[in-house]
């Protein structure tokens, strides 16, 4: 089916690194401190206990850039917590003040596969899920450290050269935007593989929800589109971003990015996959950083034999990136916006 792009406030509409209220028509922020441009924006906003948390974030979040290893999940994981809770206070979320999330170790060798993390209905942790819309069951869910950590794009790469075996769980897609038919007022989401993706095998790994667009007439494209359509509607642009926020929420359940100087967007592939976590990037993020804080807090050794195993790089680029992963994340979602760090400070 022919398409055209659909322009909205002068630009393509496109994906949204917020999930619940993204704010289609509004300017990336440039900023080089997402950290103050948030607090003046709590501030402005009147949102008072959320600044109180969204401060001590940061205090925990400066701690952990001078602490080693097998000390910063401790203070990563208190920034996490605090952040959550400022993003939930400013919400008007209720949250309850349980961590809602705990961990176990079985016994036998030391390893991912046997370090565990119980997502709970309540606490913090679980009013996170319900906000994103991914609630957890009444008598909590749990999950291996390994697999957690292999649902992670942003430790993908770290996770796939520590264990060979593991099948490629995102695959990267470039110029991902929002088309509508050219004849009807249909519209869908499309992205294209490219490079050494750009081909019939990545095409067969598509989730179900997803499939090849052959309507840009262009056969040296290989561009991949949503099912689920929505209606889009020029002449009366406010109903049609409406259908395209609710169309948006259950796209952004697939799509996940990497923060970094470049939008760098993937999509989940499909399959019956060993290990597939059906949750946000954001979620598991702050339950491993949980579970790691545990074993910091209870069993120090424990944790230091993690960093005698194989595993020690995965773990280690967990621990140094996640932190800024996640209040990219957590910074969009309570604002609405994105974040990008300005060209005058990449060239520092």
């Amino acid at each position: 089916m022919p398409f055209t792009n659909i322009e909205y406030k002068g630009k393509h509409l496109t994906v949204h690194k917020a999930m619940t209220a993204p704010d289609f028509g509004g300017k990336t922020v440039l900023v080089t401190d997402t950290w103050d441009y948030v607090d003046l924006w709590l501030r402005r906003s009147g949102k008072h206990t959320a600044r109180f948390y969204w401060q001590q974030a940061r205090s925990f979040y400066e701690a952990t850039r001078e602490l080693p290893k097998t000390a910063a999940p401790l203070t990563a994981y208190y920034c996490f917590l605090n952040a959550t809770k400022a993003l939930l206070s400013a919400k008007n979320v209720p949250a309850g003040n349980q961590h809602g999330v705990s961990g176990h170790t079985s016994i036998g060798r030391t390893s991912l596969a046997n370090e565990h993390v119980k997502f709970k209905p309540g606490g913090v942790l679980g009013s996170l899920c319900n906000h994103l819309g991914e609630p957890v069951p009444a008598g909590g869910q749990t999950y291996s450290l390994d697999d957690l950590l292999y649902n992670l794009p942003f430790v993908h790469r770290a996770y796939d050269l520590t264990f060979e075996s593991a099948k490629e769980l995102f695959l990267p897609i470039a110029e991902p935007r929002i088309v509508k038919s050219t004849t009807t007022h249909e519209a869908w989401f499309v992205a294209e593989f490219v490079g050494k993706y750009a081909n019939k095998a990545t095409l067969a790994k598509l989730p179900t929800s997803f499939e090849q667009e052959l309507g840009a007439g262009n056969d040296k494209q290989i561009l991949v589109r949503s099912k689920q359509r929505f209606d889009w509607r020029p002449r009366d642009k406010p109903a049609s971003l409406g259908r395209y926020t609710n169309f948006h929420r259950s796209l952004r359940g697939q799509l996940f990015y990497i923060a970094g100087p470049q939008r760098l967007w993937y999509l989940k592939r499909g399959g019956n996959i060993h290990g597939e976590v059906s949750r946000s990037s954001m979620t598991i993020t702050f339950a491993v950083m949980h579970k790691l804080s545990e074993l910091a807090r209870y069993t120090p050794e424990r944790l230091a034999r993690h960093f005698e195993c194989h595993h020690n790089w995965l773990l280690s680029e967990f621990i140094a990136s996640a932190p800024t992963q996640f209040i990219d994340e957590l910074s969009s979602e309570m604002t609405g916006q994105e974040f990008m760090m300005p060209g005058r400070a990449l060239r520092k």
